[in-house]
């Protein structure tokens, strides 16, 4: 049987790093990949003169399954944002961002497990209409949001549910305030919600989700909601269990997926041995289950909760005094 060829990209600053921990993880557990590795970042600008190589895009393509390091994208430059390129790209429609609580972490939470449904596509974050007056004086954009792409998510969060036996969807939205955008939003998940009899729905305006998250986060299962307001929840969500060293992060469409760490690039510690590999190692962990690979991902999940739980080996910000290669090194012993 031939092997599977997953596209990596190492990312910047301290990318590669926790991405050689991911692969030496996956490699320890006979996860038996074969990968092929490109360049996105400021990495690919220095080498190739572009964010975005062509090479890269036909990997992607290519193969399918991606899993990625952080990526920089230049500020004030008029560079695009190199995630959103290649969420729109690959049409990449649902950013899928699960937090859960270990124990030995340094979070003010306990038993958190929440999975935030993020559309990936639309929304603020369409591109559309960007414009500033010739006196700089007034800024406009675009919120796009389409019948079919809140189908598509809110189906999406859904299936989650039920395959994943969760219990209760929480929609999230503004439609008090933007009642043609997030109106259609709620409109839409409210008529795919009831064929889902089995699964509790609740529907929450988005700032008092943040408020009920931070005072009683036992309240929530899953969230759907839209792109802006998903970006925001979902990282409210990593402070909950520890940060965003602690969230993985999945971009799912119809002929791809894009599995990453979603914390920055860090510069200031690359190449250091300091960094906790913890994200990308879920977000490896994501990719076996897109893969049906179930065993595998739970052996995996087994080992880095065994780790952080006995502080066998962990890194600075899980309250250690060791780095990257040793967190890994104590994964491994358990593999």
């Amino acid at each position: 049987m031939a092997q599977r060829k997953i596209t990596v990209i190492p990312g910047d600053g301290i990318g590669p790093d926790i991405i050689d921990s991911a692969l030496q993880i996956l490699d320890k557990a006979g996860c038996d990949f074969e990968y092929e590795f490109a360049d996105a970042g400021l990495a690919a600008l220095e080498k190739h003169g572009e964010l975005l190589p062509q090479r890269t895009l036909d990997l992607i393509e290519k193969n399918g399954v991606t899993l990625k390091g952080p990526l920089t994208t230049p500020i004030g430059k008029g560079f695009t944002s190199i995630n959103v390129t290649l969420r729109k790209q690959f049409n990449l429609y649902a950013n899928l961002r699960p937090v859960i609580s270990f124990k030995g972490t340094q979070a003010r939470y306990e038993n958190i497990d929440i999975i935030t449904v993020r559309e990936n596509t639309q929304g603020m974050y369409s591109g559309l209409g960007q414009t500033v007056s010739e006196d700089g004086c007034t800024a406009e954009a675009m919120s796009l949001v389409t019948r079919e792409g809140a189908e598509r998510i809110v189906r999406f969060a859904y299936e989650l549910a039920r395959k994943e036996k969760r219990k209760k969807v929480t929609i999230v939205h503004k439609a008090n305030i933007l009642k043609s955008t997030s109106g259609l939003f709620l409109d839409v998940a409210r008529e795919i919600s009831a064929g889902y009899p089995d699964i509790e729905t609740a529907e929450m305006i988005v700032d008092a989700t943040c408020m009920k998250l931070v005072m009683n986060p036992e309240e929530f299962d899953v969230i759907v909601t839209t792109n802006l307001f998903g970006d925001i929840i979902s990282d409210l969500c990593a402070g909950l269990v520890g940060g965003l060293g602690m969230a993985p992060g999945a971009n799912i469409g119809d002929n791809a997926a894009l599995f990453e760490a979603v914390h920055g690039s860090a510069p200031d510690i690359a190449g250091k041995n300091l960094a906790n590999p913890t994200s990308v190692i879920l977000a490896s962990i994501q990719m076996l289950e897109y893969l049906d690979m179930q065993e595998k991902a739970e052996a995996i999940r087994r080992a880095v909760t065994a780790v952080i739980e006995e502080g066998d080996r962990t890194t600075r910000d899980l309250g250690g005094a060791h780095g990257t290669t040793d967190f890994t090194q104590a994964v491994m012993d358990r593999l």
